[in-house]
């Protein structure tokens, strides 16, 4: 189905099941096909919505680098949200995902019922350096999105064992990360990579978060295991799950610690409304 945001951009969004409503909300350059695999099983106990961001998948692509920033994201989260007649719901978040999904929850505390921040950060990406994230923004607007593929595989700033495994070993998997690529719109990386970098940093205000909160973090995600710990740290409610044998994105690489995990987390606090605490960890 397509949802209308409040600027004219149209958005493509899926659902799946019935149950208590639970949002995915994929990363920078990913698409919603990003939690095709195990939709379909959280969706024998949830309402499943997965939705592709704006310049992204088969969503609208704004031509205006402007009109792509973490707030405006999170807008249209909520947009999603409200399109659908969801006035609360779970969250989960992956990678910028992540980010969307914590200025959601600071903003709007009541519309969130719980909430999971996956290989994410409170603040700019550790694992960004701001110089070259500028360069890369102005190369994706000026030479395009191919040239900067190129630059980017040379550099594999998020590269791990574990997604060399997956690249190597999954049928069709270097296939769907092209295509994500693909239909990623310059102005849409350069935009939300220049938010990224100009993004405060919210760990001391992540103590107002007081949903369930599961922070999960492949163990091979370098540059998100201390984001991870330090979130853990702050938030009154939180539980911490290292997936064992994932790099930055569990939910492919170790896909059966990934699922176990969120799946406890969405049992444990289907039941419960925001501000009821569950037991930490």
């Amino acid at each position: 189905m397509r949802i209308t945001t409040d600027d004219g951009v149209g958005l493509e969004v899926e659902e799946l099941g019935t149950g208590p409503p639970f949002l995915m909300v994929h990363g920078f350059t990913g698409a919603k096909e990003d939690f095709a695999d195990h939709a379909p099983r959280f969706a024998e106990r949830s309402r499943v919505v997965l939705f592709d961001h704006r310049g992204h998948g088969a969503s609208d692509k704004p031509e205006d680098a402007d009109r792509y920033t973490l707030d405006r994201l999170a807008a249209d989260t909520l947009a999603v949200a409200d399109g659908l007649g969801l006035e609360q719901f779970a969250l989960l978040g992956h990678s910028m995902g992540g980010m969307v999904a914590r200025r959601l929850v600071l903003a709007h505390p009541e519309r969130v019922h719980s909430l999971v921040l996956m290989d994410t950060s409170p603040g700019m990406p550790p694992s960004i350096d701001p110089e070259l994230a500028a360069l890369a923004a102005g190369i994706a607007l000026t030479d395009g999105m191919t040239v900067l593929r190129e630059i980017l595989d040379e550099a594999d700033t998020l590269g791990s064992d574990a997604d060399k495994r997956v690249r190597r070993e999954r049928p069709g998997y270097e296939e769907l990360n092209a295509r994500k690529w693909a239909d990623v719109a310059p102005a849409a990386y350069a935009g939300l990579m220049r938010s990224m970098i100009d993004q405060p940093d919210q760990l001391a205000q992540m103590h107002t978060i007081t949903c369930p909160t599961l922070v999960l973090v492949g163990e091979e995600d370098q540059h998100f295991v201390p984001a991870a710990r330090a979130m853990v740290d702050v938030l009154p409610d939180a539980r911490h799950v290292v997936v064992p044998g994932a790099g930055h994105s569990p939910q492919f690489e170790s896909p059966d610690a990934y699922f176990a995990g969120v799946d406890e987390h969405l049992r444990r606090t289907s039941d419960r409304g925001p501000g009821i605490p569950v037991r930490s960890e």
